[in-house]
Parts: C-alpha cells; sequence; structure tokens
C-alpha cells in the first residue's frame, strides 16, 4: 500500500498521509482547538504535542512496520480531517480499530461516515482483516451517529478506557465482521440496507439523565 491509495464517493476521499501533509492537518488542528479538545486522546504522562510532522513520521513508521493505516479525509480535494486505522492484528485475531477527527467547517457533510465506511471496506477488502472496531465516549452525540448511520454493532461499555481530555474516559464498544457486509459497509448504507438498532446501546449502560 502507498501514497496513489484512494477510496472516493462522491467528494468524499481517503488517501494515505503524507508528509506534506502535516502543515494543513496542523493548520485545522491550531483552529479547531475548541471543537476538538474534549475529545482528543491524551497522556497520563503529560503533555501531548500537536507536532504534526512528527505525528505523520510516527504514523507511517506504524505504516510500514504494518501496525496501522495512516488515512487523511478529503472533502472536494480539500483535507477535512484524518482517520487512523491502528492496532492492525493479523493471525488468529485478524483486527484492528478505527479513529477520527474532522474540522468543524466540515460538519455536517457526511464526510465522517462515508470515509469510516470505505476505510472499514479498505481493511475487510484490501487488507483482509475480520474485525473492525470503534470506540466512542458516551458523551460523543455526533460520533455515535456515525456508529449508528453505518449499524456497526454495540458490543458493550469499557470502563476508564482511554485516557481523554486529561482523565480516564468511559467508552463504548462497536464493531463489525467482514461476514456482516459481504457487500461492503458503504454500499449497505447507501443502498438503504443497514439493520436498525443495531449500535443501540441498553439501558444498563447508558449515561444517566
Amino acid at each position: 500500500m502507498d501514497g496513489t491509495l484512494l477510496r472516493a464517493h462522491g467528494p468524499v476521499s481517503i488517501r494515505l498521509v503524507r508528509s506534506r501533509d502535516a502543515r494543513p492537518l496542523q493548520n485545522e488542528l491550531v483552529q479547531n482547538r475548541a471543537w476538538l479538545r474534549q475529545w482528543e486522546a491524551t497522556s497520563p504522562d503529560g503533555p501531548v504535542s500537536l507536532d504534526m510532522r512528527s505525528g505523520v513520521r510516527r504514523l507511517l513508521q506504524q505504516h510500514r512496520d504494518g501496525v496501522g493505516i495512516p488515512l487523511v479525509m478529503e472533502y472536494d480535494g480539500e483535507v477535512a480531517g484524518q482517520l487512523n486505522v491502528w492496532g492492525i492484528a493479523r493471525g488468529s485475531l485478524s483486527s484492528a480499530t478505527i479513529g477520527y477527527w474532522v474540522g468543524e467547517r466540515f460538519a455536517g457533510r457526511g464526510i465522517t461516515p462515508t470515509s469510516v465506511a470505505l476505510a472499514t471496506d479498505l481493511c475487510f477488502e484490501d487488507m483482509r482483516l475480520h474485525r473492525m472496531e470503534i470506540c466512542i465516549r458516551p458523551e460523543n452525540a455526533k460520533s455515535l451517529r456515525v456508529v449508528e448511520k453505518l449499524g456497526f454493532r454495540y458490543e458493550g461499555l469499557r470502563r476508564r478506557y482511554i485516557h481523554i481530555d486529561g482523565d480516564w474516559r468511559d467508552h463504548y464498544a462497536f464493531a463489525l465482521t467482514r461476514e456482516d457486509v459481504p457487500g461492503g459497509v458503504l454500499n449497505r448504507w447507501v443502498t438503504g440496507r443497514v439493520p436498525e438498532d443495531a449500535a443501540s446501546v441498553p439501558p444498563a449502560d447508558r449515561l444517566p439523565d
């Protein structure tokens, strides 16, 4: 897999991140601090750098090591955000996790669900992975809408799972396996065949009102 990687649907496309993407990605991160900060991964050991030059180098090294696929989300050819496939495991597990962010000015255009569908299809079809997972904070209503639209299956509550915005946060886990979507995630969504309530969180796991 190289920098020519491209999957697209309408004005939305995903491709492998390049070194020259560091500046536009950093600009989006800086301009969207209030929008993104509450959902960003942090570290219990101290501040996390926003230097995307080193961040892109690290992501590309993970790609070379076969444990990640760092993607840029574009809308009409403009960098709109980032989607990372991380924690790739081969062999008997054959799975990975998806994480993403998009700039506020691009919100509401269907970029994130389309990109997640494209990336999941890429992993199932090209990478031959078996299971894709997305973990989302219970408070993140916009991300919960993504898994609802695409029919990711709810699989449970993970207590204090990831360090986000300065503390360990609970997350809901959602997943799909290749058998769930024989015709592809994107195709199932755009043809209106997503099962109802697949992503529904049971009352016992919901945040109190």
